[in-house]
């Protein structure tokens, strides 16, 4: 849509403009006709009436009374204008607003989840147990998909874990405004990216397997100071399909941050971008504890 605003003669002239505000209010100021914040306060009323979110979230700061006071008040207040000569507002027709199907994605980042003593015995224990990781897959066996390591036992600190987060659970669904359920399982397993591993675009319940997982968490931890650089978790934005939900082009990006606990929804489309990390030990890599919530099936 193209916005043309003014007025004949193309001459500059003052005009009396009458602002009609929400819970009924009115006040009357005199601009020139070619005043940017004449133009603003009507592009405001245009954009709402066809459904921009782009002109509906700003201040505007009127001076009055010769510049002794101001008049100030958010855009999304603005009912109407009146203006005395008019102001036209040209229009190209028949060019219908964007509309977009995508639904934002959520996420809670929750920083020193664990004590500062259970973090260095988490950190102890992992580099005690290397030789345990076994290298990650996936249901195609794509070795271009994933690739990290993992520990799928892992006793005191899964338990540490699972119990911790089945206390929040209620707090995070709320916050996640995502129906409530009933718990079956909270699924867990330690891993480890090092230099040039990866976690190409997946979701978490795709499968018949993993179709009862409603809330994926992963539990950042390292040693300081840090030796990598990377291993962003990008939680994508969704569409919906031919009655599935898909990625769409937005997405969020998550820094890892140390002893920091992640919370979103299985169904999302994520990725961990590759993980640089020059010195290449085992013990600098980039740790997390991940799993998944299920709900009870039906």
């Amino acid at each position: 849509m193209t916005i043309q605003t003014g007025l004949q003669p193309s001459q500059s002239q003052d005009v009396k403009v009458q602002l009609l505000l929400a819970g009924g209010h009115q006040y009357t100021i005199y601009l020139k006709s070619d005043a940017p914040i004449l133009n603003n306060l009507v592009t405001t009323i245009v954009a709402r009436a066809a459904q921009q979110e782009s002109a509906s979230h700003c201040l505007f700061q009127i001076p009055i009374n010769e510049g002794r006071s101001a008049l100030c008040f958010s855009s999304d207040q603005l009912i109407g204008v009146v203006t005395e000569p008019p102001v036209w507002v040209q229009q190209v027709e028949n060019i219908k607003p964007v509309t977009t199907n995508v639904l934002n994605s959520n996420y809670i980042q929750l920083d020193n989840f664990l004590s500062a003593k259970e973090h260095e015995r988490l950190i102890k224990y992992v580099l005690a147990n290397k030789s345990a990781f076994a290298q990650t897959n996936t249901s195609t066996n794509d070795k271009n998909y994933r690739r990290s390591m993992a520990l799928y036992s892992f006793p005191e600190f899964s338990e540490l874990i699972v119990n911790k987060i089945q206390r929040m659970i209620p707090d995070i669904i709320s916050k996640l405004d995502m129906p409530s359920f009933n718990v079956s399982q909270i699924e867990s397993q330690l891993t480890a990216h090092n230099d040039g591993n990866f976690y190409k675009v997946h979701n978490d319940n795709g499968s018949p397997e993993t179709a009862t997982r409603e809330l994926t968490y992963v539990y950042y931890f390292y040693r300081e100071p840090k030796k990598f650089s990377g291993g962003e978790l990008v939680i994508y934005d969704s569409e919906v399909k031919n009655n599935f939900y898909v990625s769409a082009e937005s997405f969020k990006t998550v820094e890892p941050r140390n002893n920091s606990l992640v919370f979103f929804l299985s169904r999302y489309m994520h990725e961990v971008l590759p993980v640089n990390c020059p010195s290449k030990s085992f013990a600098d890599s980039r740790f997390t504890i991940n799993g998944w919530v299920r709900r009870t099936e039906v």
